[in-house]
């Protein structure tokens, strides 16, 4: 396993005695003890009780007192601990202890990894590093950053670089580029700002391995193990020897060998320190490089995987020391080869009792994989490379063995399967089946497949696979060793056997799998829990293993049909290039959850028909039992006695042979198969386009819009039929983002198909120029590569390439941009249907649908793993290649893996969305505060689902009136969002402008301008301005701006909102009234009145002319029309009175309101317009203030009384709580009271309008001042009506959620309660 991912883990686990969430843990089993010895000053560590002793020790290794010093113990009361002991089971361990650091000897590895220790210290960790490796930076630190002196005699030691810094007090004006509606896009160069970081100190000219190495047998005998070579900035040279006890120089010179101790020279156990002995520079500067500002540890821990970066700096290769090759350090510490497997398979069998045990295990299993894919990625470019033999002398299906893989290309595909693109389908979808395997849960998890990952590189898919053990079992003849269950396994019967078989049972009860039978080689039935092509093996390990899972989900009825079949309403359905064409598991659930609502239904119908409900449901009666029969046949289930909906995966599929006795089944999977692809027509992607109208989906670019069809189950070879389906609706201009995303998407998987061919026959030498003639090819119309062709024979001839064989060479010189283009359109048409809509070339689609080229080129570069030179590139320029060989800065593998599982924190994570739900903002709160706490004991935060949840508790304490928490926290997730999905990602985007609020919140406005300035040009680059997100980013620059600039934004944004939402949108309606405010603060009272007129027309057409939010938008409306008047009549007097008529401050929004204007466009803060739950809860306010008042006056004789109200009233509270139905009964009752709605009334006109004061107000004075909501109310005190408005209240009436209008599903019937009930008892 990667070392340096495993250390970053232990040091974030205890970092200033808090938990990975920025939180401190109560009970958590933590203990303070002080450590000293060894040269290093006494400091105060924190370590769990659950650690074991080497936990301890490599978090005390990773400080900053510590560093670079390895192989030390612990000893407690002069007793050495037991490295592999828990700290729990050391007697006299407990809080407040002193444990002593104690030297201990060196042995050959030990020596090494203190060597690579050092090496790692003195390279020094930069933000730019990752980029310089081909992996997404961070770049917040560019805007956090200052890069100011240290004052004398105050070290840095220790201040973090992204440290709160003093921001200058002037906010900076947007850059143009950003304007709304401006022509030039933002430079390629601010996507990767330069770093301010201060750069490493050198501490040496030289650190390498001896010539003299290795020690001869005389010199090994007495301990020397190896020597080391160095040359001071001084330029002096030493030779050092490495023994047991340390380091000491020797007498060795570059022409004499003499390994004898030079006079007076000392054995340091640490080589720093006998370095700074020998040489005053190295001690001035090591200790320089010791006390620079330290990144935070988001930034320099090692991400569990690769994520990477399309873009690099223009000095990639940067003269930067690195002693690790010179002293021979890859080769020591990596020459065993892991087995994988085994540290797999180990890992999941780890106890799993207690809360401790289940997060050391995930962290474990999360360890292994990680390390595992790293080792993929490294080994798939040493194969493909040629740097490995193959084991096999098959030219067609080569295998290699390195670093314990066994990788191969999976075989010619199979004629059925489509051959190549059958082939890798296979692989893809055997990947997928092992997620699915890998998450299941309890007894299941004693089914084990092989450790896999998919390596995608030049133009190759490497399949990774650890090596299997060993089979176990009686050899059968024509049966292979060790095979218990498949279709070739043959009649066996044996313990082994019966327990893999109850153990596939109950894994296709999880999975949605049929028990069936197929026809057998032999003519004989063969039951099955899985696929024809599953193999169940018992491994010499005595661990159950599955391998071929890749059919283990259903077929899609809609692309493997017979010749003239026809799927549902007269649909004729197509084929597909292979004969993989496998239903999504999302996709399988989704189904399921459907049917169940339909069998719902049909027993409530047939209920009725019989008698009606409240008679059949009474015990004993048959009619009940009847209705559910019919039921479960109407809507297909496999049970004719309860509702149960399971598939089986070998219907639909070539060369299956069912026996006669299963052919009601298998008519029945036909039809359910059948029922379930028009599902996805019918029901799943109109839902989808639903969401992307209401505002729920967002996509922005092909990633986001990959993951948001999967979600729902929607296979990408359906993006022909998106398209088809978006041009047919009414609305279709309001989906226009989403039909340029799916054309994108569609143009960048067909290019790389063909890039996949192209680049395999290119030898190494013109990869850059071939890479970068294929994408000029793909982004300029007519490109021609003739001059490319002779620059690359020049190029060739250059580097030695003579004679036979040029030819071959450069034929891919000869592909053009139409060639290319007609190739993207064939491969459209037979994968996705696309018949039209390509154009001839790309710019068809860039006039036509707004796709942008640059938004194009790094689509194709993070799918082909192409990373090009930081500069911009002119596209639109036909004359000369934009993009050339030496642009291409490297060509990295693209790895697919499985994702280990976090089941504890993801159940707390799912624990506090449902509380948040509920509007239980304080219990919400802590949830994520656990959940935050458990990602990081498992991942170091360094997860996807990490970062949403911490995003989460930033907008929740931000809700709470805790905006430094949320600004410290929403740092955090920045940094995240950047290294783990990428600089440029759209949950990055998203991320930042949200950390804007924040640090508004704090008073860093130009922060804040930066961090949206940065968002926009992000947004600019990933999709381009016409995006529904865009109105978001331009009403909070709107808003935080000042004069013409910031009604400049909010008109964009009113006139994308326009677009993609319509006119009679609340959403619009808002915009209207913030473009009416900020006209208003820049004298422009008409116009103002214009925009509100347009905002209280959408707000009295939705809600009607009584509701709060219209008569709020009705008394601003007049005070704008007043002040409008009285602006009009001073400039017909001649200006008498013009110096008086300065805007009012009703009509100006106080900071708050607009901190409270951004929380809404932002979605932090989601309005409810009922606001029921608020008036219960100042209901029951008011009622225990008044029984508490009572109780003060009359403590002798009502005492009882009062008590037993308080009481009655601590219950009423505590109900809607735990069941929200009678919450709304209760409110239903408080709707009588007079004054809600006017309170209502001001705590929306609060929220939204800003500070509407005029006459009607001040009657209500005295109940708006009890809520706290006044118009000099401060950001904090709104946190509790905030509690009960927050996203979130489901349960109330249409709400604005996310700029939209929501209705809550209506109430479960009696009947739908009973069928529930009924279904359960007759299993």
């Amino acid at each position: 396993m990667r070392d340096s991912s495993k250390k970053g883990s232990e040091q974030r686990q205890t970092a200033n005695g808090k938990t990975p969430g920025g939180v401190p843990k109560e009970d958590d089993g933590s203990f303070s003890v002080k450590v000293q010895g060894a040269g290093v000053d006494a400091f105060e560590l924190q370590v769990n009780k659950f650690w074991l002793v080497q936990d301890a020790i490599l978090t005390i290794l990773g400080r900053e007192e510590v560093a670079p010093r390895t192989s030390l113990g612990l000893t407690l009361s002069g007793v050495t601990l037991d490295p592999f002991a828990e700290l729990r089971s050391v007697k006299g361990f407990k809080t407040g202890v002193t444990l002593r650091l104690v030297e201990e000897l060196y042995s050959p590895r030990s020596t090494r990894a203190h060597l690579a220790r050092v090496q790692e210290l003195l390279r020094g960790t930069s933000p730019q590093d990752a980029l310089r490796e081909g992996r997404s930076p961070s770049i917040l630190h560019t805007l956090t950053h200052t890069n100011e002196a240290t004052p004398a005699g105050h070290p840095a030691k220790g201040r973090r670089a992204n440290s709160k810094p003093e921001q200058p007090t002037e906010a900076p004006p947007p850059p143009d580029y950003i304007l709304p509606g401006a022509t030039e896009r933002p430079p390629l160069a601010t996507l990767l700002p330069t770093s301010t970081y201060s750069e490493v100190p050198s501490c040496l000219l030289d650190l390498s391995l001896s010539c003299w190495n290795p020690p001869p047998g005389s010199r090994k005998l007495q301990g020397d193990f190896l020597y080391i070579s160095i040359q001071t900035l001084e330029g002096k040279h030493c030779d050092i020897t490495s023994s047991p006890r340390g380091f000491y120089l020797n007498r060795s010179t570059k022409d004499v060998f003499d390994p004898r101790p030079a006079p007076s020279s000392p054995v340091c156990h640490c080589l720093t320190d006998l370095l700074s002995q020998l040489s005053p520079q190295f001690k001035h500067h090591f200790s320089t490089l010791l006390h620079r500002p330290t990144l935070a540890a988001e930034e320099c821990m090692s991400t569990p995987y690769h994520t990477l970066s399309w873009l690099g700096g223009s000095a990639v290769h940067s003269h930067k020391n690195n002693y690790s090759y010179r002293l021979g350090l890859d080769l020591g510490l990596h020459a065993q080869a892991p087995d994988w497997n085994e540290e797999l398979q180990a890992a999941r069998d780890l106890p799993q009792t207690t809360l401790e045990e289940r997060l050391q295990r995930e962290k474990a299993l999360l360890q292994v994989n990680s390390a595992f894919v790293w080792a993929v990625a490294e080994g798939s470019e040493k194969v493909i490379d040629g740097f490995v033999d193959p084991i096999n002398s098959c030219s067609q299906d080569p295998a290699f063995l390195w670093g314990g893989l066994f990788m191969s290309m999976g075989g010619t595909g199979a004629e059925w399967l489509g051959g190549e693109r059958g082939r890798r389908a296979a692989q893809r979808l055997e990947l997928r089946s092992i997620q699915s395997y890998s998450d299941l849960e309890g007894d299941l998890q004693a089914l084990h497949t092989l450790p896999t990952a998919l390596a995608d590189y030049r133009g190759l898919r490497l399949s990774a696979q650890g090596l299997a053990p060993g089979l176990q079992g009686v050899d059968q003849p024509g049966v292979p060793r060790g095979l218990l269950y498949g279709v070739g396994a043959g009649p066996i019967e044996n313990p082994a056997r019966r327990k893999l078989l109850e153990l596939l049972a109950q894994s296709a009860k999880s999975l949605g799998l049929q028990r069936h039978a197929v026809v057998g080689p032999s003519s004989h039935q063969v039951p099955l829990f899985t696929s024809t092509d599953v193999q169940g093996l018992l491994g010499a390990d005595g661990r159950y293993y599955l391998l071929d899972v890749f059919r283990t989900m259903p077929a899609d009825a809609n692309f493997r049909v017979a010749e003239g079949e026809e799927g549902e309403e007269g649909a004729t359905l197509r084929r597909f290039p292979h004969g993989l064409c496998r239903l999504r598991p999302e996709l399988v659930k989704a189904f399921i959850r459907h049917k169940n609502s339909q069998f719902t239904k049909h027993v409530r119908e047939h209920m009725e028909e019989t008698g009606g409900v409240e008679e059949c449901v009474k015990a004993g009666d048959s009619r009940g039992t009847d209705a559910i029969r019919k039921a479960c046949k109407d809507v297909g289930s496999v049970s004719d006695i309860i509702f149960e909906m399971r598939f089986n995966p070998n219907v639909l599929s070539p060369g299956v042979e069912f026996p006669t006795s299963e052919s009601n089944a298998v008519s029945l999977q036909k039809r359910l198969l059948k029922e379930a692809a028009s599902f996805i027509i019918g029901d799943q992607i109109p839902a989808f386009l639903d969401d992307c109208l209401q505002g729920k989906e967002l996509p922005m670019d092909g990633a986001t819009l990959r993951q948001a069809l999967h979600q729902k189950g929607i296979n990408l070879r359906y993006l022909g039929h998106l398209v088809s389906f978006i041009s047919q609706l009414d609305h279709k201009d309001k989906l226009r983002h989403i039909t340029r995303l799916a054309y994108g998407e569609i143009v960048v998987r067909c290019a790389r198909r063909i890039f996949n061919g192209y680049i395999q026959g290119v030898e190494l030498s013109s990869i850059s120029a071939a890479a970068s003639h294929f994408l000029c090819c793909l982004l300029v119309p007519h490109f021609s590569g003739a001059s490319n062709g002779e620059e690359s024979k020049k190029r060739s001839r250059r580097r030695g390439h003579k004679g036979g064989g040029a030819a071959d060479s450069i034929a891919w010189s000869t592909l053009g941009g139409n060639e290319l283009w007609s190739l993207i359109g064939q491969d459209a048409l037979e994968t996705y249907g696309l018949i039209k809509g390509l154009g001839s070339n790309i710019d068809h689609l860039v006039e036509q649908c707004g796709l942008q080229k640059v938004s194009l080129l790094r689509e194709m570069c993070l799918k082909t793993g192409i990373q090009l030179r930081l500069r911009d590139y002119a596209l639109d320029n036909r004359n000369k290649a934009p993009i050339s060989s030496d642009d291409v800065l490297n060509l990295l593998p693209v790895i697919k893996h499985i994702t280990m599982a976090t089941t504890d924190a993801s159940r707390a994570f799912r624990e506090a969305q449902n509380s948040l739900q509920k509007g239980l903002l304080e219990k919400a709160y802590e949830q994520l505060k656990e959940a935050a706490y458990l990602f990081g004991r498992v991942c170091d935060d360094l997860h996807p689902e990490a970062c949403h949840c911490l995003s989460q508790l930033a907008q929740v304490a931000y809700l709470q009136g805790r905006p430094a928490e949320a600004r410290s926290l929403q740092l955090k997730v920045v940094v995240i969002s950047e290294r783990i999905l990428g600089f440029d990602h759209p949950n990055t985007i998203q991320q930042y402008a949200l950390l804007a609020v924040y640090v508004l919140a704090g008073g860093e406005t130009a922060l804040a301008l930066r961090c949206l300035y940065r968002a926009k040009i992000l947004m600019l680059t990933t999709h381009g301005e016409d995006h529904p997100y865009t109105a978001v980013l331009d009403s909070s620059l709107g808003l935080m701006l000042q004069g013409e600039q910031s009604t400049q934004y909010l008109q964009n944004a009113l006139k994308l909102s326009l677009s993609f939402r319509g006119a009679m949108d609340v959403t619009t309606g808002l915009i209207h009234h913030l473009l009416a405010q900020r006209m208003c603060a820049v004298g422009d009272y008409r116009g103002g009145m214009t925009q509100e007129k347009q905002a209280h027309s959408i707000f009295q057409t939705k809600w009607g002319e009584n509701h709060p939010q219209t008569k709020c938008s009705s008394d601003f409306l007049k005070a704008v029309t007043q002040q409008a008047v009285r602006v009009e009549r001073s400039i017909r007097q001649g200006g008498a009175e013009l110096a008086d008529s300065s805007t009012p401050e009703s009509l100006v929004p106080s900071q708050e309101t607009t901190l409270e204007q951004l929380a809404l466009v932002n979605g932090i803060l989601k309005t409810s317009y009922s606001m029921r739950i608020t008036e219960f809860k100042e209901k029951l306010q008011e009622k225990r203030a008044a029984e508490e008042a009572e109780q003060a006056v009359t403590e002798s004789s009502g005492e009882a009384e009062v008590k037993e109200g308080t009481s009655n009233g601590k219950q009423t509270e505590e109900v809607p709580a735990e069941n929200p139905d009678s919450q709304l009964e209760t409110q239903d009752v408080l709707e009588k009271t007079p004054s809600n709605p006017q309170i209502n009334a001001h705590v929306e006109s609060h929220l939204q309008n800003g500070d509407c004061a005029t006459e009607k107000d001040e009657d209500t004075e005295g109940s708006v001042e009890q809520l706290g909501l006044t118009s000099g109310t401060s950001f904090k005190s709104l946190a509790e009506v905030k509690e009960l408005s927050v996203a979130t209240n489901k349960k109330s009436e249409p709400a604005l959620v996310n700029g939209e209008e929501h209705k809550t599903a209506g109430d479960v019937t009696a009947v739908e309660k009973q069928a529930e009930i009924e279904v359960p008892l007759q299993n």
